[in-house]
């Protein structure tokens, strides 16, 4: 099973390559490993240069973009794997294994999406958990109570995006949760809960570092609810937001 891995990047220099090593020397061999770049002006193409030098299975774009989820639906595109998955240039992979953990899991239960656990790390020091986001097996009902994975642990078969489509570019910060509600709705599909940390993201991302972008977040999602069709979308928006208050105990 071929795994394409995307990568978006802007000016992401003092991160990147901790996100990339995470990538890189994972244990898992068959990895497609996919940048697109939103013609960054600071060191970030060099480093990116550096590792394609040294690593084979780099592909990279650097042209100016539409935001993230336009250059992740550039990514999706231009993938050639079975399986798909992000990893965000201010994350990284929690440990070497996770690939050949989430392939081993498509493999053994037969399944069109894998996602685990994540953690929110401090910025400044990635030893220090601000938030244990544990997920749980999936089941419908979930979706009302405002439920979905961590996006960034969700591994899909590209198949499922040739079916269902892409982000939808009229979201600016909740196209995920957009796209996880079209394809976990549907019964088409299956899924397995990896019960490990696949992924740590530092705090201070687009959704979450301001007042201002937790209302515009909460604004989509209620708009992502109703389009996709689920009952009492601001009870599902409250309940989601509620939910994550026990993720900031739990470390």
């Amino acid at each position: 099973m071929k795994v394409s891995i995307i990568t978006a990047t802007y000016n992401s220099a003092k991160t990147l390559e901790v996100c990339m090593s995470s990538v890189l020397n994972q244990t898992y061999n068959d990895i497609e490993y996919i940048i697109i770049d939103g013609n960054s002006n600071d060191e970030t193409l060099s480093l990116i240069k550096a590792a394609s030098d040294k690593y084979k299975n780099i592909k990279c774009i650097s042209e100016p973009d539409k935001g993230i989820y336009d250059a992740l639906n550039k990514g999706i595109n231009k993938a050639t794997g079975d399986i798909l998955g992000f990893v965000h240039s201010d994350d990284y992979l929690a440990d070497k294994t996770v690939i050949e953990d989430i392939a081993n899991s498509f493999i053994k239960s037969n399944v069109d999406g894998v996602y685990g656990d994540l953690h929110y790390v401090s910025f400044e020091n990635t030893d220090v958990i601000v938030r244990n986001w544990m997920s749980q097996p999936f089941k419908a009902r979930l979706l009302n109570r405002g439920w979905m994975p961590a996006h960034p642990t969700l591994f899909l078969r590209r198949q499922v995006y040739l079916e269902k489509g892409l982000f939808n570019l009229d979201y600016k910060i909740a196209a995920d949760y957009d796209f996880v509600l079209r394809i976990f709705k549907s019964q088409n599909y299956r899924f397995h809960y990896l019960p490990k940390v696949i992924t740590k993201m530092r705090v201070g991302g687009a959704s979450n570092k301001s007042l201002k972008s937790i209302i515009n977040k909460t604004r989509e999602d209620y708009k992502a609810l109703k389009l996709n069709g689920l009952k009492f979308p601001a009870k599902v928006v409250l309940s989601k937001n509620l939910s994550k208050i026990p993720q900031w105990f739990k470390k």
